[in-house]
């Protein structure tokens, strides 16, 4: 289980409080105040695969910082840190956009497990697997329409790009190490990044003109995010399946060189060929298995992790104090010491 650095918790219980679509909140005064359900309503069996994700066991991470950055930037910009409906709403966005990424990145890589339970795709199905995906995509982006601001739906239209681009540099990689490595945290920033930081860049767009402040918060979001798939990529050598809710070495089974094997690589040449071969022939998982644990590289992956929440840190250190600036602060330390 997570643990919360001191101070965090009580603050992410208030902030659930607000966001938690899975409460009765009342609609009268705006449309975008609907929790998930509402946003998916549709034929039994679709609404039934859409909500099979959306059952608050979700770590919800990713609005937790929409909407700490949507309170931030409105203290800054003096005025109250209450959360505009509109921010509230691409907090849901950013989920949905998230969770309809997961049902089809389940399809890709044909994948039984998630977050402990059975795919989509695995109950269901690929087809109306890829079908819910798009569903959830299309509800997102009709909830995106009614916020009303051509500038927030092409920040968040960006979004999309990168996942498809990403998810396409997924299935290569480079024969240069120095492009490799670069390919790898370009295909990090797109698929995992880029939704938190213009996801952060949108809320702060909602409340203040400032270029500069929107600058901050995709900033803050890009190297969190980036931090996040770094840790991510470390606890698949780390953590038992118990514990992340799929197999481990699942990238590895994947043909996927990640940051640890990269890293590894430097130390032992022989994964050169397994990359190039991702990871195809008898042996080569368990072989770069063990080749990643006798080197530096879960080390050196989480040395590059801390680099980017340092990074984070002292971008969102250049707005007014405030208690959620302080909790984007602290959410750095738990990204970095998460379990799963």
């Amino acid at each position: 289980m997570c643990m919360f650095v001191p101070g965090l918790a009580k603050l992410w219980r208030a902030v659930l409080y607000h966001f938690m679509p899975f409460k009765k909140q009342s609609t009268e005064t705006d449309p975008l105040n609907c929790p998930f359900q509402q946003l998916l309503v549709s034929k039994a069996e679709l609404k039934a695969l859409c909500d099979y994700y959306f059952d608050g066991k979700g770590k919800a991470f990713r609005p937790m910082i929409v909407i700490l950055m949507a309170r931030a930037c409105n203290v800054h910009s003096n005025k109250e840190g209450v959360l505009l409906p509109a921010q509230r709403s691409i907090a849901m966005i950013s989920e949905m956009i998230h969770t309809a990424s997961l049902v089809h990145d389940d399809v890709i890589d044909d994948s039984d497990t998630r977050r402990g339970k059975n795919t989509i795709n695995k109950v269901w199905g690929e087809r109306k697997a890829i079908l819910a995906g798009d569903f959830i995509l299309s509800a997102a982006s009709m909830a995106l329409a009614r916020i009303g601001s051509n500038t927030v739906v092409s920040v968040l239209s960006q979004v999309i790009e990168d996942l498809v681009r990403g998810e396409f540099m997924q299935l290569g990689s480079k024969e240069n190490e120095n492009e490799r490595f670069k390919h790898y945290l370009e295909k990090t920033f797109k698929k995992t990044a880029s939704l938190i930081a213009n996801s952060c860049k949108a809320v702060s767009i909602l409340v203040n003109s400032d270029p500069e402040v929107h600058e901050i918060a995709y900033q803050y979001g890009r190297n969190v995010g980036i931090a996040f798939q770094l840790v991510d990529d470390i606890l698949d050598f780390t953590s038992s399946a118990n514990l992340l809710g799929k197999p481990s070495a699942a990238d590895l089974k994947l043909g996927l060189a990640t940051g640890p094997v990269l890293f590894a690589c430097q130390q032992f040449p022989e994964l050169h060929a397994m990359i190039m071969r991702c990871f195809s022939s008898d042996g080569d998982v368990d072989q770069a298995w063990q080749y990643v644990l006798k080197s530096d590289g879960v080390e050196q992956t989480n040395y590059l992790a801390q680099h980017y929440c340092q990074e984070a840190i002292r971008q969102i250190s250049r707005l007014q104090p405030s208690t959620e600036r302080d909790a984007l602060i602290q959410l750095t330390e738990l990204v970095l010491r998460r379990d799963k």
